[in-house]
Order: structure tokens, then sequence, then C-alpha cells
């Protein structure tokens, strides 16, 4: 990356990505998956006072698979974390891995206008924003 060059996060999140409700079953939010490279599931708001939140295949995996519980009888909104740190689109690359260091946070939505447009993680900023020409 090189001084003058300013990478927003537009330029390196990733605008595909799948939303779940949080009523849905574990098991029927990870059957309704369309991207092969989800990380994370979008949780939708329920109103427009509310919310977006998240649930990782990490909160999966410690919440559900390692605590043995059936994941057709745990619901989204029992492992989520809500609300979730957003990111606008426009932000500068650096600012938003420090946030994301400071909070200890891998993935965040993209929110423009109350909506989610995208997901951005530490690894397309590195491989993204840093690289000329992207590696991935």
């Amino acid at each position: 990356m090189s001084a003058g060059k300013v990478v927003r996060v537009r330029d390196v999140m990733r605008t595909q990505f799948d939303k779940v409700d949080g009523i849905m079953t574990v098991a029927e939010a990870l059957r309704s998956m369309k991207n092969p490279e989800t990380k994370a599931l979008i949780v939708n708001r329920r109103h427009q006072d509310d919310e977006f939140g998240m649930v990782t295949l990490m909160d999966v995996a410690s919440q559900v698979l390692a605590t043995n519980r059936a994941p057709e009888r745990v619901n989204i909104y029992e492992i989520m974390t809500k609300p979730v740190l957003s990111v606008p689109p426009d932000m500068d690359i650096r600012y938003c891995a420090r946030m994301f260091n400071t909070y200890k946070v891998l993935r965040a939505p993209v929110v423009e206008d109350n909506e989610v447009i995208g997901v951005v993680g530490f690894t397309d900023i590195v491989l993204k924003g840093m690289c000329d020409p992207p590696i991935i």
C-alpha cells in the first residue's frame, strides 16, 4: 500500500454474505447459507429500532458443537452477538484494522444507510488492501 493511496473498506469488503433471522435454529441457518466462503451470518433486525447481530462459525463450534447441544434445538438468538460492531464503507482500512484490534474482533458488517452492504474481515484488509495486485 503506497503512502498516498487511501484504501477504503468499500474496496476490500465482501458483498456476498448470508443473512438469517434470529428465530431460526442453527441447523436451519447453516442449511440456508448460500456463500461457500461465509464465516459469519448477519442476523436481521426485527424492526426499525433494533440492531443487527452476527453469528460466526466459531460461535457455532464453541456454543453448540463443543457443548454437545443439538443444532436443531438452539436458536440463532441464543448464540449471536448483538449489537455487533459495524463499520462504514468509506472508512480507511488502517482505522478499521485498528478498531478490530482494539475491540478484538475478526470481522464486521459494513453498514450504509442503516443496511448491511457487505462484510469485512482482517483477511480482506490484509490480502486485498495491502497487496497490489490483491492476493484474493
